[in-house]
């Protein structure tokens, strides 16, 4: 890790600690020319995914397409930022546990269902009816029948 002052290549790690729930690791570094002591933040990133769409052509992972459409199920949530990062976590971790280097757009697609599902049932909709293309109300009243008989089976 370069150094953001004198630009030296060589830094030495003095802490580690894992924060984020877990996803994120902090490190605290020092210079080994200057001593200038700075914090560095490591995420989990996903590598050599490639995602076959429904007409099967291949794209690359692109994380922000995740996140456009999560922002957008969310908006005017109140869902914090925290929360937001986490969310995005545990789908690339469940996208990662397939251990695949290709992965169709469909498990993408039901795979952030199923997280968006677990953390906010109106978002989840909001999702699903664009994701799942339903066609009018009664495709909607449906998947609203179906959460709302898990709820009262819990």
């Amino acid at each position: 890790m370069k150094c953001p002052v004198c630009h030296f290549e060589d830094t030495k790690v003095i802490d580690s600690r894992v924060s984020g729930d877990g996803f994120l690791i902090r490190r605290r570094r020092e210079c080994l020319k200057c001593e200038f002591r700075f914090s560095t933040h490591e995420e989990m990133e996903i590598l050599d995914l490639v995602i076959v769409k429904r007409d099967d052509r291949r794209e690359n992972y692109d994380r922000e397409k995740i996140v456009s459409g999560l922002r957008k199920a969310l908006e005017k949530r109140g869902f914090d930022e925290e929360k937001f990062k986490k969310l995005i976590y545990c789908i690339e971790r469940d996208l990662q546990i397939l251990n695949r280097n290709e992965v169709s757009s469909i498990e993408v697609g039901e795979i952030v269902m199923k997280n968006l599902k677990k953390t906010d049932k109106v978002a989840y909709i909001r999702y699903a009816s664009v994701y799942q293309s339903f066609e009018g109300l009664e495709e909607f009243s449906e998947e609203l029948d179906k959460l709302l008989k898990n709820k009262k089976s819990k």
